[in-house]
């Protein structure tokens, strides 16, 4: 935590009078705080646009005021350069234990559905696109330009995700979260809610339910569940496939992310444990979707 993101949150004009963030644990694009402001509870994000990344805050302000908007997300309630301001949901953050549960994998899921269907009636101003093998090539580009340690993985991952952008062919197109960690949904007892819009923007909704099946650990028997549940349709071979090109895409751009992160990051977290995890996990997706 860097003291002028406390001072950032300390000193925003909206507080009835003084406050004293609380850090708020779990982002690693941003800092996060909860401030009581009188009876009111709000989560401060503190985070300027992340090009490395391809975060940009005006992005994650109207992509989060149209979740609010479509009923997916909680409100914002104030912004300026570096700064979101919204509701603070009191509930419990899932799990990927909790969202393997039959009964809440239905739930997350007709939530994402709501979300990319309802969310594009209330965008507004320019917004950005997500797409995967974009941001792979990206991300490959500049670990090689930067010299990072990993350069050298890079032609073997590339012509991977080649293969993979080929498995995948053609898609529809939503306005997606993309990037739906268990921890980015809660649950207030009587309803779910959807945070964190950094990496939303217009793509494929295969990416996020490729990223939630394996962001979550699901079963071959939920990921048909929820597939069927997504498109209200029975699920055939072709489909089941497009999704696992999807899963590898997803574990190979969180690896490439957090390769990047090692360099440019100033937060303090163990990018380096995190790039091993990721890349284990991708090379074991691969290998099953290159034997199936």
């Amino acid at each position: 935590m860097t003291p002028s993101a406390i001072d950032t949150a300390r000193n925003l004009p909206i507080w009835s009078g003084p406050v004293e963030p609380v850090p708020l644990a779990g982002g690693i694009t941003n800092v996060n705080f909860v401030v009581r402001d009188g009876a009111r509870r709000v989560v401060v994000r503190v985070g300027a646009d992340i090009p490395v990344h391809q975060v940009m805050r005006f992005n994650e302000l109207a992509a989060s005021q149209a979740a609010h908007a479509a009923g997916v997300s909680p409100a914002v309630l104030y912004h300026a350069p570096g700064v979101l301001v919204i509701d603070c949901i009191e509930g419990r953050t899932l799990t990927a234990e909790d969202i393997r549960a039959p009964a809440m994998l239905d739930r997350v899921v007709r939530l994402v559905a709501q979300a990319h269907r309802e969310l594009p009636r209330h965008l507004r101003g320019p917004t950005l696109a997500f797409w995967v093998f974009h941001v792979i090539r990206d991300y490959a580009a500049r670990l090689v330009a930067e010299a990072s340690p990993h350069a050298g993985l890079m032609p073997d991952l590339l012509r991977a995700a080649e293969g993979l952008e080929t498995a995948v062919g053609p898609i529809d197109m939503a306005f997606c979260h993309n990037d739906l960690l268990a921890a980015n949904f809660i649950d207030d007892g009587a309803r779910l809610w959807l945070i964190d819009w950094d990496y939303a923007g217009w793509g494929s909704p295969l990416f996020d339910l490729g990223g939630l099946a394996a962001n979550n650990g699901l079963s071959t028997e939920a990921e048909t569940r929820m597939l069927e549940l997504y498109h209200d349709r029975p699920c055939d071979d072709a489909l089941r496939r497009r999704l696992a090109a999807m899963k590898c895409a997803a574990a190979l751009r969180e690896t490439l992310w957090s390769m990047i992160s090692e360099m440019h990051s100033e937060l303090d977290f163990d990018f380096a444990a995190y790039t091993a995890s990721n890349l284990a996990g991708f090379r074991a997706a691969l290998s099953d979707f290159t034997q199936s």
